[in-house]
């Protein structure tokens, strides 16, 4: 639906309603936040809301915005679903993802049995599947509002006109608008941060739902980006974490293109950021600018996470990847070269439609061959709606399980080889947490990895110096210097 169309359905309000962004959110914002307070008052409590995310750091970074919407208008957050407003913040980049959602809706549908003023919200990629909202509106009629991603800002302008129609919502745009950022948020640290610099993806691999449901590479401007970077640093956060499905394609769709290595620069200069992370190259097109930048600035963490998927070039050549396995290798030695002591993390997709034994084996040869210090490893799975889906050959179950073992098997082995080979060094730690069981702090270093390790709750959120004492294989105990 429009904005035209949304403006029709509060005819009521012409002449009070801002067209513009955010204004016209932080005015249903507001709007909300009155009927909310009028229900504290007959309730003699505070309402409590429960966003639930699933999938990728996009989504978690949606989230927060999500939260910030809620905690404006006036909701306490919680974290039991049996909330006055519950909002899932949903994933379809896998089966499993979907099947989760349906079983915690029927969930949440006796809940609401018990509680019919509970709102209940559904948000995300999952809900830009036509089948699944179909599917949600006849099974599961006791959802209050569906939007999907490109209108993630419009939750309290949906909100609005459920109440004020008593009626299901369903808004699904099919193209992003506009990009809305300057609304409340919620960060889960108060010392780290994720800073979206562009939307949607134009790779089309072959098993990837992505860019059917987030659309095409939309970046924002640097201005924009740096600005958020500012104040970020200006309340304290000490690491930002720049986000897009394919950041080496930031600022090509800009009016005056700039490269993703100058956007790093820019972040670098913001005074008080301390670390600066990326999240998702492809190796198709990172290119010896970036690399350099990254070796260059000191800023920047040394840590590439560099998606590899399969090993074997024909399987490779299927999923529309665009890269060979050899190309891969040498951009790995490249990277490494140009950047001494760098940690290469990546992903890895077992079973993809035709592979075979041979495939399989080039897959951990370049494991073997790239010493990953850790990877995120998958089973495919078939999404409605890509090309991979109605390949044949689909690779049998039990099969895909079996290398998916041996997977693992050899990602611990080489992984753990390589943190190993940390032992005994001193690391930077950027502190987290403390656990309330064992009294350690936790923290993270430049490549990631995690360390426990004794000290005071007043580090949190500092960086300190840390002695790797003893490898665990995925994690260290260490003590400060």
């Amino acid at each position: 639906m429009g904005l035209e169309k949304t403006e029709n359905r509060f005819a009521d309000l012409a002449g009070c309603v801002p067209v513009r962004e955010p204004q016209r959110q932080f005015y249903f914002m507001e709007e909300m936040k009155k009927l909310v307070a009028e229900q504290e008052k007959e309730l003699g409590r505070k309402l409590t809301m429960h966003v639930a995310t699933f999938g990728c750091q996009m989504n978690a970074k949606d989230s927060e915005k999500l939260c910030g919407i809620l905690e404006y208008i006036g909701y306490q957050e919680t974290e039991s679903e049996d909330a006055d407003f519950v909002l899932y913040n949903t994933c379809t980049v896998r089966e499993n993802a979907n099947t989760r959602v349906y079983g915690r809706v029927g969930y949440l549908g006796a809940c609401k049995k018990k509680k019919p003023s509970m709102r209940i919200a559904l948000c995300g990629c999952m809900m830009q599947e036509s089948h699944v909202v179909e599917k949600i509106r006849k099974s599961y009629r006791f959802v209050d509002i569906i939007f999907g991603t490109h209108n993630i800002y419009r939750l309290a302008e949906l909100m609005y006109e459920r109440e004020q129609t008593g009626k299901t919502v369903v808004s699904i745009l099919q193209e992003a608008e506009q990009i809305v950022e300057d609304l409340p948020a919620v960060q889960k640290y108060a010392f780290k941060a994720g800073v979206n610099i562009m939307y949607g993806c134009n790779n089309f691999c072959s098993y990837c739902i992505v860019p059917h449901v987030r659309g095409r590479e939309r970046s924002r401007e640097v201005c924009e980006i740096v600005k958020e970077c500012a104040d970020l640093a200006a309340h304290g956060v000490k690491e930002v974490m720049l986000l897009g499905q394919n950041v080496n394609s930031y600022g090509k769709n800009l009016e005056h293109p700039v490269s993703f290595a100058e956007l790093l620069r820019e972040v670098a200069r913001v005074e008080g950021l301390e670390r600066i992370r990326f999240m998702t190259p492809h190796p198709k097109d990172l290119s010896d600018e970036l690399i350099a930048e990254i070796a260059a600035n000191p800023k920047i963490c040394k840590h590439v996470h560099l998606p590899l998927q399969s090993g074997s070039t024909e399987i490779l050549r299927k999923m529309n990847r665009r890269y060979t396995k050899e190309q891969y290798l040498d951009l790995v030695a490249r990277i490494r070269k140009a950047i001494p002591g760098v940690a290469v993390t990546t992903d890895i997709i077992v079973g993809f439609p035709g592979e075979t034994e041979e495939d399989f084996a080039e897959t951990l040869d370049v494991v073997e061959k790239a010493e990953y210090i850790s990877a995120y490893t998958f089973i495919y799975s078939k999404r409605t709606g890509t090309p991979a889906a109605a390949m044949d050959n689909q690779v049998p179950e039990e099969v895909a399980n079996e290398r998916f073992q041996r997977l693992l098997k050899v990602v611990g082995r080489v992984a753990s080889a390589q943190a190993e080979k940390a032992a005994g060094t001193v690391a930077t730690v950027l502190v987290e947490e403390k656990n309330p069981e064992s009294g350690l702090l936790t923290g993270r270093m430049e490549n990631n990895m995690l360390v426990h390790f004794p000290g005071e709750e007043a580090l949190i959120g500092t960086l300190v110096p840390v002695c790797l004492k003893e490898c665990k294989g995925f994690y260290y105990f260490g003590e400060i210097v």
